[in-house]
């Protein structure tokens, strides 16, 4: 694949992984971004053009499309010693004024054409106009029928679909009661008053080379390569503090853990700047 499961390179492998993760999450990767003869030479191998590449038992099943082929027609449950996919409608809420536009967009549709829910593992949610293979799940609300692959179904129970008309324009919105919470900006003086209470984790994600020139003072974890798959298995109701140089590079780590299934999760606004600004002067500012 391109990157790894924590972190795809690329749309095909973040879809591969997104199914995997769902159905035998303690599979290996191999990042090929991080070898050029890997990354040339697997496609020789396996005699196949693209990345990702699934290979199960030394065999190659194929690419992100045939492993979502394979997922919804069963066969990679099969495959993978997996009990047999749940194909029970997830329940959806759709508004009137939703199921309204949605009919409005679909009046042109060529015949075997459907609308497409995918939930991603993050739970990003997007909908799409295409063919019906005749493998997904059809949930039905409101009149409207929704089509989804067997990874988004469970991921899409209980979704609402509205449609909003405000200063930011018009367009479905959509809530999911399944995931997680939001990250939530913390500002320096209440991280500082969170230590003290001893009621906040915080994660430094800088650089090895940035934490030499600022170190932070108060107790703390690193995020980076060795230390990622420990941070990720600590409980998922622990409240975590990630901090940057900024508080822009923290947010995206912040992201990528509530995509793990983290529900109490903090973004450091200003980010060790704002901390020597504000708290500790004695932090050298860079």
């Amino acid at each position: 694949m391109k990157g790894d499961p924590a972190s795809p390179r690329c749309g095909f492998s973040a879809k591969a992984v997104g199914i995997l993760d769902a159905l035998s999450p303690g599979y290996a990767s191999v990042d090929v971004l991080a070898d050029a003869e890997i990354r040339e030479g697997i496609k020789e191998y396996g005699q196949w053009p693209t990345i990702p590449q699934l290979y199960v038992a030394g065999e190659l099943i194929g690419g992100s499309d045939i492993i979502e082929q394979m997922l919804n027609s069963g066969e990679l449950h099969e495959v993978l010693g997996v009990a047999a996919p749940d194909r029970t409608p997830p329940t959806l809420h759709i508004s009137p004024a939703a199921a309204e536009a949605i009919r409005r967009a679909m009046d042109d549709s060529e015949p075997g054409i459907g609308l497409h829910l995918s939930v991603d593992p993050r739970f990003a949610a997007q909908f799409q106009l295409k063919p019906v293979t005749g493998q997904e799940i059809v949930a039905e609300a409101e009149g409207i029928r929704v089509h989804l692959d067997l990874a988004s179904a469970p991921r899409a129970q209980g979704i609402s679909i509205d449609w909003v008309d405000d200063v930011r324009g018009s367009g479905l919105a959509i809530s999911n009661p399944n995931a997680p919470p939001p990250v939530k900006p913390m500002t320096v003086q209440e991280l500082h008053d969170r230590i003290i209470a001893g009621a906040i984790d915080v994660i430094d994600i800088r650089s090895a080379q940035e934490r030499a020139l600022a170190p932070f003072p108060q107790p703390h974890e690193v995020l980076d390569e060795g230390s990622h798959d420990r941070l990720a298995a600590l409980p998922k109701d622990l409240p975590l503090a990630f901090l940057c140089h900024h508080g822009n590079s923290s947010r995206q780590a912040a992201e990528h853990f509530r995509g793990l299934g983290f529900h109490d999760l903090h973004n450091v606004e200003g980010g060790i700047d704002a901390w020597a600004a504000a708290i500790d002067p004695s932090v050298p500012r860079y």
